[in-house]
């Protein structure tokens, strides 16, 4: 039967000011850089890779097959969270966060080198998934190892705020993927961008290498993992045990509840950045140009909102934010698709916007909130594995399922609904969390 660990402060009253700073600082950059490198992907999926590489005999046909090829990478995180998340409560957080960021820059260096299909045939999509999964197992092993550099080194009451900075990495990816395409699409005509343009966002990729490198001679292991260290290696040899079969066989439940609670953030965030651009430029012949315009600007907001929350979290609890930031992506399902089908620029932003806000109250918490659901000897791999379930049920599927849904039922209500559903999901999750926390 499951029950929730006696979760330890996640934090480092040792460390030094300085150190938290630097620590938090490489976390920081690490996410950043990390989902950069994820999200030109879904950038270039809703553009142009459908055409490149998997010619077909409608749009419609190629858009889905790029998306589901974006979907593949959510397919492989669990195995990159399940895997360093085993490693890194067993041989410390570093070495897992430095591994994937070296194959996540080798990984989007090597899609801004790819031949399309018309150059190699068939082996330019095969080659294209491949790449896409190894993307999928670097992100997988990364968010943990970020997450639990910057919280474990955070000072008594601000682990809501120090695990912020590791969240803070999606809008700055998205901002900054956003704006490299912008750049890529006004120094070059449509078809020089849909030729080569297009591929210097992915090349970027090539300093993530060096980022690397940094946190691997200058970043300290934390010291709640090497408090826990012997404490495990003790444990395994009298009991047998790992940090991956303990949590199967003891935490099973939290790890689901946990993905539960945050399916419906990644759902809508993808939505946002990939599946309206797709909408909006394919179906409502919006401008590529003005719509990743809104995107980045949207994005720009949540640098202040995800630390406020997080912060306020520190003060009221992370459950009751949580919960918030999900009644609201509830609500607000319906309002975004009907001023987002008006083809207007301005609803468009105005939509997206009040989303974007209600998405980073959910997510300025969660990183500490899912830190505090384990114990340092098997935090690693109990908060990936419910990070990346909800990235596979919600973030990956949700593009390719919105473009299967407007085709099914010509209308956008019908995403607004799967938000919706998702949204239940979520809250009778949070709920469940909630109640087990005040059993404890």
């Amino acid at each position: 039967m499951d029950t929730f660990p006696t979760a330890q402060p996640a934090t480092a009253t040792a460390a030094s000011t300085p150190n938290r700073r630097r620590v938090a600082t490489a976390a920081a950059l690490a996410s950043a850089v990390e989902w950069y490198d994820y999200f030109v992907f879904g950038i270039a999926a809703a553009l142009v890779l459908g055409d490149l590489y998997f010619p077909a005999g409608s749009s419609t046909a190629g858009v889905l097959a790029s998306f589901a090829t974006f979907a593949v990478g959510f397919l492989a995180r669990p195995l990159g969270g399940i895997v360093a998340g085993h490693l890194g409560d067993k041989r410390g957080r570093k070495p897992m966060l430095v591994l994937a960021l070296t194959l996540m820059g080798l990984a989007t260096t090597g899609i801004g080198l790819l031949p399309t299909y018309d150059t190699i045939g068939v082996a330019a999509p095969i080659l294209l998934v491949t790449l896409r999964v190894v993307q999928g197992l670097a992100v997988g092993a990364q968010w943990g190892g970020a997450m639990l550099l910057a919280t474990e080194y955070a000072p008594e009451g601000k682990r809501g705020v120090y695990g912020s900075v590791v969240q803070l990495g999606v809008p700055i990816g998205v901002v900054t993927a956003n704006s490299v395409f912008l750049l890529a699409g006004a120094f070059t005509t449509d078809s020089a961008f849909a030729a080569w343009g297009w591929r210097m966002p992915f090349l970027v990729g090539l300093f993530v290498l060096a980022l690397a490198w940094y946190i691997h001679t200058r970043v300290e292991e934390t010291p709640a993992f090497r408090e826990a260290e012997r404490a495990l290696a003790e444990k395994e040899k009298s009991e047998g045990s790992s940090p991956l079969r303990t949590i199967l066989r003891d935490h099973l439940g939290t790890v689901l509840l946990a993905g539960g609670s945050f399916a419906v953030n990644t759902a809508t965030f993808y939505i946002l950045i990939t599946g309206v651009l797709d909408y909006t430029t394919r179906e409502l012949d919006m401008n590529r140009g003005a719509v990743l315009t809104v995107s980045l600007c949207v994005s720009l907001t949540q640098l202040v909102l995800i630390p406020a929350s997080a912060a306020l979290s520190d003060r009221v609890g992370r459950i009751r934010i949580y919960a918030v930031g999900a009644v609201g992506i509830a609500l607000w399902a319906v309002p975004l698709f009907l001023l987002i089908d008006t083809g207007s620029l301005l609803w468009l932003a105005v939509g997206t916007f009040v989303a974007s806000c209600f998405l980073s109250i959910m997510y300025g918490p969660q990183a500490a909130l899912f830190a505090e659901l384990f114990t340092p000897e098997m935090r690693y791999t109990g908060a990936s594995l419910g990070y990346q379930i909800a990235a596979v049920g919600g973030g990956g599927l949700a593009p390719f399922v919105m473009v299967l849904l407007l085709e099914a039922t010509g209308t956008s209500m019908s995403v607004a609904a799967y938000i919706v559903g998702l949204s239940v999901i979520a809250l009778v999750s949070i709920k469940v969390l909630a109640d087990r926390a005040r059993s404890r």
